[in-house]
């Protein structure tokens, strides 16, 4: 009988260590089914704006923001911000469907409104899923450029990307789509350590400034493993950026991998330490590219391309334009094979004011890079 006790003792015991587990689970997992309707038709902003409010406060070490499968979300311009959240380290899991309203006239979107969706002020974020963030640019890009921007300024609108990072670091995102932004897709802000990988970004190949990726003011950025097709660069590189690795991308159509431009209006601006290897263009206006204004206030050093293969639309699939007083420093390319789309059609090359080393097979030749064979 003792024996008997002890059983029911220990079986008691247990039983309430697996529902406090529970519990704890329940606690640390926020789901958006929760505070959102999900039909794709109801403006579901106040709901994320709540769920995002009881994540940032939960008391678990690692909350997790939940956004399901099989739902289509509505958004209006929204900012999470983690600056005075409990957590250091919150996960985002999107699996469900988020979409943009429909038409410029219908973004409700306060002055200087900059991004769809932006996540400031984290440490410790990650963004991940199978899910679909979609702009809904189709109906921007069916417009004339010169009704949309007449709207966009009659409004004070000043929407620049779909998606940013800005002023955090310690950020991972993984496995999700990005379709259609009005304008650029993704934006890397004033931001440091941030991994992206299996990311999928699709736009037209005819729609304005829908750059895939853009970095601005951000060290030690790493993006691998993408696919990228849209209607300009597939990644773009801005003032301020070092320390960027860029591997294993699928980009066109698209304007290629770009740095610049840099240097409008004198400004001073600087590029330094980037990698970009393991890239196949597919049918890209250019291939790799560097634009700068001719001014002495830009400075653009240590950027090495390797295994860059593929296809470019036009002749010119490498442009390294740099400034006359301040060249471009310490340039570097190995087994570059870019061809032209034609079957028949040639590729070149553009140098100004650039200097460095190649090396192994270079095609197009670059001339204004010397020819070395140990690096």
């Amino acid at each position: 009988m003792a024996t008997l006790n002890i059983f029911f003792f220990v079986l008691l015991i247990q039983c309430t260590v697996f529902t406090g587990s529970s519990r704890q689970l329940k606690k640390s997992n926020v789901n958006i089914d929760s505070y959102a309707i999900g039909d794709g038709k109801k403006d579901d902003s106040k709901g994320f704006k709540r769920a995002w409010d009881a994540a940032c406060d939960s008391s678990t070490p690692s909350p997790t923001f939940l956004v399901p499968q099989g739902k289509t979300f509505l958004l209006q311009p929204l900012t999470f911000n983690g600056k005075h959240c409990n957590s250091n380290n919150i996960t985002f899991q999107i699996d469900g469907r988020i979409i943009a309203p429909t038409k410029p006239s219908t973004w409700e979107c306060n002055r200087n409104c900059h991004h769809w969706i932006g996540f400031q002020n984290f440490d410790g974020l990650h963004i991940q899923g199978s899910g679909i963030i979609n702009g809904q640019g189709g109906n921007y890009f069916s417009v004339s450029k010169d009704m949309f921007y007449k709207d966009i300024l009659r409004r004070n609108i000043d929407i620049n990307c779909g998606f940013m990072i800005g002023h955090s670091k310690n950020v991972d995102m993984k496995g999700l789509t990005f379709e259609d932004s009005p304008k650029m897709h993704i934006a890397f802000e004033d931001s440091t350590s941030i991994h992206a990988t299996q990311l999928t970004i699709k736009a037209p190949g005819n729609s304005p400034n829908t750059d895939g990726i853009h970095i601005q003011r951000s060290t030690n950025v790493s993006i691998h493993n993408t696919t990228i097709q849209t209607g300009d660069d597939c990644i773009s590189i801005g003032d301020g950026s070092k320390y960027i690795n860029i591997t294993n991308i699928e980009c066109g159509p698209g304007h290629g991998i770009s740095i610049g431009s840099l240097g409008i209006m004198g400004k001073t601006e600087e590029v330094e330490f980037v990698h970009v290897r393991n890239v196949s263009f597919h049918g890209t206006t250019n291939g790799v590219r560097i634009k700068t204004w001719q001014t002495t206030a830009v400075e653009i050093s240590n950027i090495a391309y390797e295994n860059i293969n593929g296809t470019s639309h036009k002749e010119t699939a490498v442009q390294l334009s740099c400034s006359k007083s301040s060249p471009c420093r310490n340039i570097t390319m190995k087994n570059i094979n870019l061809r032209n789309e034609k079957q028949k059609g040639k590729t070149s090359s553009y140098c100004l004011n650039a200097h460095g080393l190649r090396n192994g097979r270079v095609h197009p030749n670059v001339p204004c890079l010397d020819k070395h064979d140990n690096f």
